[in-house]
């Protein structure tokens, strides 16, 4: 499998997965949250804000997985985002302690993505032909 499938591959997953998950945290609220199903109206309507947030995240995912090629640039952006997710679970870890397992394995899940996914981002665009205004035409 080449790297531009690969890649292909993992920005389709993570938009289907941020919608996926955004839209159940709209849905269901502290329900989705191990440990968070009583804690309140205010974390419910947090969590319900940041599952929508996370919705539109996804669908930047699938918006770029549209793109013929691969938007190298947007894949970066995104990625620097969820790293910026993992950094902030690490962080959480650090000040309040250990969260529940599933949230453990989602920051570990991020922190080996995120390099995957910066390495992976200029795969099409390293094997697409150059756009026409690029290419030098003879007369």
């Amino acid at each position: 499998m080449t790297k531009a499938k690969v890649l292909r591959g993992l920005v389709l997953v993570m938009g289907y997965a941020c919608v996926a998950i955004g839209l159940a945290h709209v849905l269901l609220g502290n329900a989705t949250i191990p440990g968070a199903e009583s804690a309140g109206p205010t974390i419910d309507s947090l969590g319900r804000f940041l599952g929508a947030t996370f919705a539109g995240y996804g669908l930047a995912w699938l918006w770029a997985a549209r793109q013929r090629p691969i938007p190298a640039t947007v894949v970066r952006w995104l990625t620097a985002v969820f790293l910026l997710g993992a950094l902030g679970r690490i962080l959480s870890l650090a000040v309040e302690g250990r969260p529940d397992a599933l949230q453990l394995f989602l920051g570990a899940l991020e922190l080996v993505l995120s390099p995957l996914l910066f390495w992976l981002a200029d795969a099409e665009e390293k094997t697409s032909p150059a756009p026409r205004s690029a290419r030098s035409e003879t007369v």
